[in-house]
């Protein structure tokens, strides 16, 4: 399957999940998540505001906050083709909804991409080796390219998001960590699950 149709398959499978059910999931999915060693011993982590159909971060945002962590979430030049994570403080306030359906920082304090411990991205699909399948746009992937970012990265997502074989280019930028609402795989052997 290439990636055109394993999109399309994985976003129909997003789409099915019963608003409630997906709720819950997500919960289960923070939860794993802040269970973690990389993200209980990290001092800034970069997550990604959801789109309605993937899994809810707000839950790890607001545990987050509580641990006293910096939070910083991308902001996206569509112009430029490009992503800086932007610290926030609320997810009330300061975000903008563009078209496409993704939350934007209006404002805020950049934070230098040598400083983030863990980042948290979202993938339509991942398979156990660490392969991420994004939207198709490269934000992530030209993101992790950065030389100064030396942040653990995580992919976190419902279980039907897990694939046997993402397909890969040159380009593409695989997860050390792999986190749904069902287990955490540690892709790469990093110390820490």
């Amino acid at each position: 399957m290439d990636k055109a149709q394993l999109r399309r398959t994985l976003l129909n499978s997003l789409v099915a999940i019963p608003s409630e059910l997906r709720d819950e999931r997500s919960r289960r999915a923070c939860r794993n998540l802040v269970s973690i060693k990389p993200f209980q011993e990290a001092s800034t982590i970069m997550m990604f505001l959801s789109l309605p159909h993937e899994v809810d971060t707000a839950e790890a945002i607001l545990h987050a906050w509580q641990l006293g962590k910096i939070v910083a979430v991308p902001k996206i030049s569509w112009e430029q083709r490009h992503m800086i994570p932007v610290q926030i403080n609320s997810l009330e306030t300061g975000l903008a909804t563009g078209v496409s359906g993704i939350r934007n920082p209006i404002a805020g304090v950049p934070v230098p991409f040598g400083e983030i411990d863990l980042v948290v991205t979202p993938g339509l699909g991942f398979d156990r080796r660490g392969n991420r399948l994004g939207r198709g746009g490269s934000y992530y992937d030209r993101f992790f390219t950065n030389p100064d970012v030396k942040a653990i990265r995580c992919g976190l997502g419902f279980d039907e998001q897990i694939v046997d074989d993402v397909p890969v280019v040159e380009h593409d930028q695989p997860v050390d960590f792999l986190v749904t609402d069902k287990e955490v795989v540690n892709c790469n052997n990093v110390k820490g699950e």
